[in-house]
């Protein structure tokens, strides 16, 4: 049975079904690339990433451990403002694999910053993973080692996305109507 849309959501841009395939895919990609590198360590980007990041550490099947950090951007916009951690990792990553899991890549601001952050921490290595990055041509250029979806440049929400902490739930990626946002 299909999910109902919800009044706020446009369309759906990615469903319930074409995520968990693909988390499926990105998941035995990473199984490959880390067979033989321990420990690895997911670090969760709060509060988006965190429904994508349960499914994916469910989906592994190498030994692998979780955390979260939280950063709050502040400025002119929240994509174009400067980056701050509010929540730190519990522990150090020095000599760790490392793999930063982020919901959606707009700007790239978040993640650059997170990227110089971590790499400061001395990670046997950092790689990223992101559920989604928009088609922006004034985004930064930050390296995602392993994409989810390119979708449009819209305001997405559902599936750890949201709009003023709102259908952050919905279990696809649907586009918000713009006369919610304006």
């Amino acid at each position: 049975m299909a999910t109902p849309l919800h009044p706020d959501i446009d369309r759906v841009l990615i469903s319930s079904a074409q995520i968990q395939e693909r988390i499926v895919e990105l998941a035995a990609q990473i199984d490959r690339d880390y067979a033989d590198e321990r420990p690895l360590l997911l670090v969760g980007v709060l509060k988006g990433a965190f429904i994508f990041l349960a499914d994916l550490a469910r989906a592994l099947t190498i030994p692998h451990a979780v955390d979260f950090m939280a950063v709050s951007s502040y400025g002119m916009t929240a994509t174009s403002g400067a980056v701050r951690i509010i929540l730190d990792l519990r522990e150090p990553i020095d000599n760790k694999h490392v793999l930063l899991v982020e919901d959606i890549v707009d700007s790239g601001n978040t993640l650059a910053y997170l990227r110089e952050v971590l790499t400061s921490r001395r990670p046997a290595s950092l790689r990223t993973c992101a559920l989604s990055t928009k088609q922006r041509p004034d985004a930064m250029h930050v390296p995602i080692d392993y994409l989810g979806f390119t979708i449009p440049d819209v305001w997405v929400v559902g599936y750890g996305l949201d709009y003023a902490d709102r259908h952050r739930t919905l279990p696809y990626i649907g586009a918000l109507k713009p006369e919610v946002y304006r």
